[in-house]
């Protein structure tokens, strides 16, 4: 359990760092290019994501998958094999996409969007594709040897990269006027970021692979098929979720429009929604994802080894981990998530959402967790469907209440709240049915129960206002701290787990 353990710490505190990073790098962002170059940024960075996606195929999951899988039986001399047949996999799908995502452009900006100006920024995008998809499969391998280190530098690099050239470089070339250009430089930033990640990233695999040539096998393809069994589902779930974020800026500005708003006030309106309220909520995601990153190899190396104890003690901590991680951002962002974003963002509109999103993303904290745990014991269908399900439910749900002329932007933020939702309970009900895994709903009720107990209780006991943002955000935790140890969901062993575990590291 203490190699999990220690994977998970190291890893989230380098997502950690590297989320602290990024809210840094968007901060810097909004206040130096504006609410409407940020919202043409936005609304085109779904479509380089669904273009990755396209190219990637799950491909980084299934190497990580897969190479645990070997590490359990001892073979690892095939690692070199399965890398060969990741990278020509790529390669063919680099080659079959890229090519009509350029082509597909300006449609999508010109017609989709209905805003030329995002048409230079997406084709910097599609240029990141290839850099982005090498940096996926050589993560998918570290992952898989359980070397997380080398994949949260390279996070933490590629954001520091960001923040400095945002900062210093960014500002001699913008343009007045140019909100086209402004954001395209601010995708080019992302693209320089991205390269100097990769590089870093391939020369740890380099020196990982002069450690262990003379163990490799030489020549040879690993088999594809169960690269793809691993891949497709996986690529399924993701593309699907990546198309229906494609999908959701072309369908939020369309039904604005229907209700009466211009295409130009409704991008500025999604880059605030999508560029400040939802990074703020996901800020705290550190820990899930950490886990999530962890749990594919480790879950995967305890089915594979037939430890059913090991795989449910895993599974357990992981979504206990993340569903208190959930309560605590919650609680602070349900009652001072207004304040923050206007203090730290600087924005006009928007903020008062926050308390209608943070209690429905208690949810959305849990459900990378289920996803991976779902993939690792081969339910990759599953969680494939259920992320279908919530992204269908999520689009239909947003057109008919956005296009409303009273509701417009507060229909969207239902929306999207209303898809986080029905994933992370499908996820759950599918779960539930593996009783090797010994999950079920009774596990997050008493989080949530503390996360309610605390947003009416607080501001009761201890009015809010009166201590400053950070003051009152961590008098907040600390009552739901009480609130979590007096209904057992913190407890002592916590404590003594991570206590050995500074130990050994000493």
């Amino acid at each position: 359990m203490s190699s999990f353990i220690r994977g998970t710490v190291i890893l989230t505190f380098a997502v950690f760092m590297t989320k602290l990073l990024g809210f840094v790098y968007r901060i810097q962002f909004m206040r130096v290019a504006g609410e409407e170059a940020v919202g043409v940024y936005m609304t085109a960075y779904p479509a380089f994501i669904f273009f990755l996606s396209l190219v990637q195929l799950g491909i980084p999951i299934a190497i990580a998958k897969v190479i645990a899988e070997l590490t359990a039986k001892g073979q690892s001399a095939r690692f070199a094999q399965v890398m060969r047949s990741s990278v020509l996999l790529t390669i063919i799908t680099g080659l079959i996409f890229l090519p009509l995502s350029i082509l597909f452009v300006p449609f999508l900006s010109d017609t989709l969007l209905g805003n030329p100006a995002a048409s230079v920024t997406l084709f910097v995008g599609i240029a990141i594709v290839p850099i982005a998809a090498v940096g996926g499969i050589i993560r998918g391998y570290f992952q898989g040897i359980a070397r997380l280190e080398e994949t949260a530098w390279s996070q933490v690099i590629e954001q520091i990269v960001r923040i400095g050239l945002i900062t210093w470089m960014l500002p001699y070339f913008l343009t007045d006027g140019s909100i086209a250009l402004n954001a395209a430089y601010a995708m080019g930033i992302t693209l320089l970021a991205e390269a100097v990640s990769v590089l870093y990233l391939w020369i740890k695999f380099k020196k990982q692979q002069k450690k262990t040539a003379s163990l490799q096998s030489k020549d040879g393809l690993y088999p594809v098929n169960p690269l793809l069994a691993v891949a497709l589902p996986s690529s399924g779930s993701r593309l699907f979720g990546s198309f229906t974020w494609f999908l959701e800026p072309i369908i939020f500005i369309r039904a604005l429009a229907v209700s009466g708003l211009t295409a130009a006030a409704a991008t500025s309106l999604y880059g605030v929604i999508s560029g400040v309220l939802i990074p703020l909520l996901l800020f705290p995601q550190f820990i899930p994802y950490a886990l999530s990153v962890v749990l594919v190899p480790a879950v995967s190396g305890a089915s594979a080894a037939g430890n059913i104890k090991k795989l449910q003690e895993r599974i357990h901590l992981s979504l206990r981990l993340s569903a208190l991680t959930g309560a605590f951002a919650a609680a602070v962002f349900f009652v001072h998530g207004k304040e923050m974003a206007e203090t730290l963002f600087h924005v006009k509109q928007g903020a008062s959402y926050m308390v209608v999103l943070a209690p429905i993303f208690f949810f959305y904290y849990i459900q990378s967790p289920l996803f991976s745990i779902l993939q690792a014991t081969d339910e990759a269908k599953a969680a494939m469907m259920n992320s279908v399900y919530g992204g269908i439910a999520k689009l239909l749900v947003m057109f008919v209440l956005a296009s409303q002329p009273g509701l417009q932007e507060t229909g969207a933020i239902v929306a999207i709240g209303f898809g986080v939702l029905i994933t992370s309970f499908l996820h759950i009900a599918t779960l539930r049915r593996n009783r090797k895994t010994a999950t079920g709903f009774t596990m997050f009720v008493l989080p949530y129960a503390s996360f309610i107990i605390t947003a009416v209780l607080r501001p009761i006991f201890i009015p809010t206002g009166g201590y400053g943002l950070i003051a009152d955000c961590s008098i907040t935790a600390l009552f739901l701290a009480v609130v979590l140890f007096f209904t057992g969901q913190i407890r002592g062993e916590d404590f003594r787990h991570f206590r050995k575990l500074a130990v050994r590291q000493r």
